[in-house]
């Protein structure tokens, strides 16, 4: 992306254009002040004529950074082994330059999840707050493109005045010097933009307005990203206080084995009670999880725009998800325009590009045209009156001469700016290709953590269950049954833990691939039918 700056070119004066004929009704000779006037107005408008030129930098859009690839090496699929498989693992292949759907969240095949997105789209208020702002900046930009046409106002006065007296005129005339004055006209101003800087300014806002648009796809992004994160973790959290109970369970029923042997003078009361501090252990994880998933369901229900009274009704498990086995990756070059915060950033450099313009068009002269129609009498009767009419026509120019340096300055602080809107730039881009690089590297990794996790928890479980034997015959103390419980409960919440990061690293590589919103069809919001006066 670059925006460079070239010098104000000089005004050229534009080509006469052929003129149609017409017919115009006989008329006596123009008076001297009508001429003059006449000649003010043509060279006015052959100023306005000139205002092709436009000062400052012409902005330039973006270019794909000179990348192949999002990781050092190619990309590459995450290694999953006929072992891995056997133990419970996924597969997941990586589709290069497959297209991001617009509705990725679908892929998971969960209509809980596909509901609940649904409505939060239809009532996140954050979302409908971006909304409101795009139009408002699309409203804003409509109006300061009023400033490209003529001003017309109307206005009329009436007054009741009385003239200067005293020793001038008679006492017994003091009525003469009272006398009423109506006055209505139309007033047309018009300033030429003959250097662009009105068209900058317009520009300008023209790019606040697509930067706003962008923020409300990020706003999209981020809302559905968000809801099947907090989904992901309420499944999550579900698997871990289901690990638990189960385990607690288990070692309820250990506790109570162990008492019955202790009563039978088989083991000694040590035991039974380095059994019990182990389920009070596990029984302690218990409510911790209990409220990370109330807090959860509060997170859901409010990204659903509702109140935490009116919970909503989906719930999520670990085994209602479906986890895509190809996942589309779109090739580096197109990253720049699929990532919202990246368009959002290069529309802030063209805003930035533009004020450079306005602030170099500001140190350059100024004109303005203006003219009123009107009549003045001093009662309404009179204004019918033909020699009641009035108009008048002035064409001015302005040029700082001298300003302690205020207009240089403020160019020089809109040229920085405009460097600072691009490093900006470069930092979201650089962003943007590690957060797909990490997604990569974390979903290479997922495979053969779920695969470890569930071997994990398939030893511990039958070490358990050996262990628990011996002990029954007096093989092994309790200590050893202790060491065994406290592993298996380990596994069972790594395992839970590494099914949701495989899981929340999918849903992570598709916001960080944009989410697919060029695959919608509501992206640009419709315009208002209401708008009468669009200048679109």
């Amino acid at each position: 992306m670059r925006a460079t700056l070239r010098p104000p070119a000089a005004p050229q004066a534009a080509a006469p254009a052929a003129k149609a004929p017409v017919t115009t009704p006989a008329r006596t000779e123009a008076s001297p002040a009508a001429r003059t006037a006449a000649r003010i107005l043509a060279a006015a408008l052959a100023a306005a004529s000139a205002s092709a030129c436009m000062v400052g930098p012409d902005f330039q859009g973006a270019t794909p950074p000179p990348v192949a690839r999002y990781t050092r090496e190619g990309l590459r699929n995450p290694e999953v082994t006929e072992q891995d498989r056997r133990n419970g693992a996924i597969g997941q292949t990586f589709a290069s330059g497959r297209d991001v759907p617009g509705e990725w969240w679908t892929l998971f095949r969960s209509r809980a999840l596909d509901s609940l997105v649904a409505e939060a789209l239809a009532r996140n208020p954050t979302l409908e707050a971006a909304q409101a702002s795009l139009r408002a900046a699309r409203a804003t930009t409509e109006a300061q493109r009023g400033a490209l046409f003529p001003q017309v106002a109307f206005n009329a006065q009436s007054s009741y005045n009385k003239a200067p007296g005293g020793d001038l005129q008679s006492p017994l005339n003091d009525n003469s010097l009272l006398y009423s004055l109506v006055t209505p006209q139309v007033t047309v101003s018009f300033a030429p933009d003959v250097f662009g800087g009105t068209r900058r300014a317009l520009e300008s806002q023209e790019a606040q307005a697509e930067g706003q648009r962008w923020q409300l796809e990020a706003a999209y992004l981020t809302l559905t990203a968000n809801v099947v994160a907090a989904a992901i973790q309420e499944a999550a959290l579900r698997a871990q206080i289901a690990a638990t109970e189960k385990v607690i369970q288990a070692q309820t029923e250990l506790l109570t084995l162990i008492t019955k042997q202790s009563n039978a003078g088989q083991v000694a009361g040590a035991d039974v009670v380095q059994q019990s501090a182990l389920l009070a252990q596990s029984q302690q994880l218990l409510p911790p999880l209990q409220r990370a998933l109330s807090q959860q369901r509060n997170l859901l229900t409010a990204l659903a725009g509702r109140f935490p009274s009116e919970e909503v009704s989906q719930t999520f498990t670990l085994a209602s998800l479906h986890l895509p086995r190809t996942l589309p990756v779109s090739l580096p070059s197109r990253l720049i325009e699929q990532r919202p915060d990246v368009k959002a950033a290069e529309a802030a450099v063209h805003a930035a590009s533009a004020q450079v313009g306005v602030a170099v068009a500001n140190r350059l002269p100024q004109f303005t045209i203006s003219g009123a129609v009107g009549a003045s009498a001093t009662n309404f009767a009179g204004l019918l009156n033909p020699a009641a009419s009035l108009w008048t026509i002035a064409g001015a120019v302005a040029q700082p001469l001298f300003d302690g340096g205020t207009l240089f300055r403020r160019q020089q602080a809109a040229e920085e700016n405009l460097a600072a809107a691009q490093a900006q730039y470069r930092a979201t881009v650089i962003t943007a290709y590690q957060n797909v690089a990490d997604a990569l590297r974390a979903l290479q990794a997922d495979g053969r953590a779920v695969a470890a996790a569930n071997a994990a928890v398939k030893a511990s479980q039958q070490s358990v269950e050996l262990v628990r034997k011996q002990f029954g015959l007096g093989a092994v103390s309790s200590a050893s049954l202790l060491i065994t419980q406290s592993a298996y409960l380990q596994a069972l919440v790594t395992q839970a833990q590494a099914q949701a990061n495989q899981y929340a690293d999918t849903a992570a590589l598709f916001q960080a691939l944009g989410g697919g919103w060029w695959n919608r069809r509501d992206v640009k919001p419709a315009r208002d039918p209401k708008d009468i006066a669009p200048f679109l």
